[in-house]
């Protein structure tokens, strides 16, 4: 028999099964979606990427004025420490910090620290299958929130019931994704992915500035493709430009890397992952390997 796989939470200094887990109903992400997450994953008792996705939650937390108690290194070691008290080898962290408690939109209206929670879960976003035959994707009428409204790299909480009302519309198209433009028209990143496409032998994804989420395993991507000697270009990209690619696929956290083969009921080239596509995932899973481990 499989054993079951330990999920726990640690909140605000408290840990518990995640079933017994709870939190004020006065928390203003709670109240307001006034907090921030990061998803990150764990690969054979490694944390991937741990220090860089810190860094794009304080990041965020400045911008946000949060009052953290907790220094970067003090959270990086509760991480590690509940991670080893999880007993897990593979596995998804849900990181969040929220402003702390209070009714009120007004910022003085929370007159606690910060929430801070580290749940330790399992998350997959698509079937393995997918990762063989490819996603299609559809493009969804919900834009992402322009740059002058929201900072697109915050990973706000509440910046994602657009994502999930245009998670739900591709659901209903039957689609295993959707596409999410910019206010211009652009193409900007799918529900809980960035994108990428090849054309020529040449990567191009979004700028940051056409309003994605600046990702972690985006990045990751744009590196490992550099050591391969492959041309990237961070630009502004149309839908024309993914019917005339060669190959696209999509990248983030819970998603890692994964082949997309159809837009809008339309193939893309030959409707197949293709040779940069796999390649790229290939180097993506060894990379994995070179995460921060929690055993002693």
């Amino acid at each position: 028999m499989i054993p079951r796989m330990p999920k726990l939470v640690w909140l605000n200094g408290c840990l518990s099964p995640i079933e017994d887990a709870t939190t004020s109903v006065a928390d203003h992400a709670h109240l307001y979606g006034d907090g921030l997450f990061e998803g990150i994953r764990i690969y054979g008792r490694r944390v991937f990427k741990l220090d860089e996705h810190l860094d794009r939650l304080y990041h965020g937390c400045s911008y946000l004025g949060y009052a953290m108690t907790l220094s970067k290194a003090q959270v990086r070691d509760i991480v590690l420490d509940v991670c080893r008290k999880a007993d897990i080898s593979d596995g998804y962290i849900r990181l969040n910090v929220t402003r702390g408690s209070g009714l009120g939109l007004d910022p003085r209206a929370v007159k606690t620290d910060p929430n801070v929670m580290v749940m330790i879960s399992t998350l997959a976003l698509y079937p393995p299958e997918a990762y063989e035959t490819g996603l299609e994707v559809v493009t969804t009428s919900f834009r992402v929130f322009p740059p002058d409204a929201l900072d697109p790299r915050l990973k706000c909480i509440g910046r994602y019931a657009a994502n999930i009302l245009a998670k739900a519309e591709a659901n209903k198209a039957g689609a295993g994704e959707g596409l999410m433009l910019n206010t211009h028209g652009n193409v900007a990143e799918c529900t809980g992915d960035n994108i990428f496409l090849v054309k020529d032998g040449r990567l191009r994804t979004p700028h940051p500035s056409s309003g994605i989420l600046k990702g972690i395993t985006r990045d990751t991507v744009l590196a490992l493709a550099q050591k391969k000697g492959i041309e990237t270009v961070e630009d502004t990209v149309t839908r024309f430009d993914i019917f005339c690619a060669d190959e696209c696929f999509l990248t983030g956290t819970a998603a890692e890397v994964i082949p997309m083969v159809r837009l809008d009921g339309q193939p893309i080239h030959d409707g197949k992952p293709g040779p940069v596509t796999k390649a790229l995932m290939a180097d993506f899973r060894n990379e994995t390997l070179t995460g921060v481990p929690f055993d002693h």
